[in-house]
């Protein structure tokens, strides 16, 4: 990776990845993008405004830069998928098209992220293999599934370098909620510090896979550096980290704040979404072809979550 462009750089995952591809590299040789302009808060840097469903504005911007890799963040997430159906197609679908055309003509390397939304009802719900059935029931995952087989056929058809995980729910202090079912276990850690006090929209006991976002960075990184010799799979690498529910979160986050309490009050619509992923997944292909592990459990996550986002919290206060 010489050159590498980010598309919806100044989302949940994209903000923290840009900051780790800079520390890692030169940090003019990486260029954000997204179709926000950037606020004083967002790092430094090469920026370009680029909606990924316009073909003329990624080939420009590839062609400016002379970008040989990229990591294509810029999606809807699944409830706001699920609300904008037609609008999750043409963004997730159309955009993701649209930079594999350019990959095509400029011979760049892409990481796509795919996710446990990839799955269905009808996929085996613990230790979920990697090769499995998938039928989603919702319009993200449907996007999720066609994007898997899309970066598939432009490695098979064209020989464009594509990789990509398989993300579970991720936690982070840096970016804000995007709109995923997922997103309690970050809203979680807002309320317990300011309020003490939560009210989660999934049940108690949904059990999915979660990921803290330093190890989500790292996936995606050590997966674009790995031996191409070694990956048999290339796209949508089940990657696991945690495992828990909203109520052995609550209890964990209780060991730093004892008076938090939570309570519930479930959405119908994330909830049926949670309960159409699986409980958990298997990572073991992606450990065995390109040494996947992740830093971070259950414990680790929660102590370094409160640390830093009370910190963030308190700056914002003073500002």
């Amino acid at each position: 990776m010489k050159r590498i462009l980010v598309t919806g750089a100044l989302g949940q995952i994209g903000a923290e990845l840009v900051l780790a591809l800079r520390e890692r590299y030169e940090p003019d040789a990486v260029v954000a993008s997204d179709i926000r302009i950037p606020t004083d808060r967002d790092p430094p840097g090469p920026f370009e405004y680029v909606d990924c469903t316009e073909l003329r504005q990624v080939k420009e911007v590839v062609r400016k830069y002379d970008v040989d890799t990229i990591f294509h963040l810029a999606a809807l997430l699944s409830a706001v998928a699920e609300g904008k159906p037609r609008v999750a197609w043409e963004v997730n679908m159309g955009g993701l098209y649209k930079v594999l055309e350019v990959a095509r003509e400029s011979h760049c390397a892409v990481f796509h992220p795919s996710s446990i939304g990839a799955f269905g009802p009808s996929t085996p719900r613990m230790s979920t293999p990697q090769d499995t059935i998938q039928r989603p029931t919702t319009m993200y995952g449907v996007t999720k599934v066609a994007g898997e087989l899309l970066c598939d056929y432009y490695y098979h058809r064209f020989g464009v370098d594509t990789r990509g995980v398989r993300y579970p729910g991720l936690i982070s202090y840096v970016a804000p909620p995007g709109g995923g079912t997922t997103d309690y276990a970050v809203e979680i850690f807002y309320d317990a510090i300011r309020n003490q006090r939560y009210t989660c929209f999934l049940k108690s006991d949904t059990c999915l896979d979660m990921m803290y976002m330093p190890d989500a960075i790292k996936a995606a990184i050590d997966l674009m550096e790995a031996d191409p010799s070694r990956l048999e799979h290339r796209n949508a690498f089940n990657v696991a980290a945690a495992n828990f529910t909203p109520d052995a979160l609550a209890k964990e986050i209780q060991k730093h704040i004892p008076d938090f309490q939570m309570e519930y009050d479930v959405d119908p619509v994330r909830q049926d979404i949670a309960d159409s992923w699986p409980d958990s997944i298997d990572d073991s292909a992606a450990r065995s072809e390109w040494d996947w592990a992740p830093s971070y459990d259950l414990e680790s996550m929660t102590r370094d979550m409160l640390e830093n986002l009370a910190k963030k919290l308190k700056k914002e206060k003073r500002l």
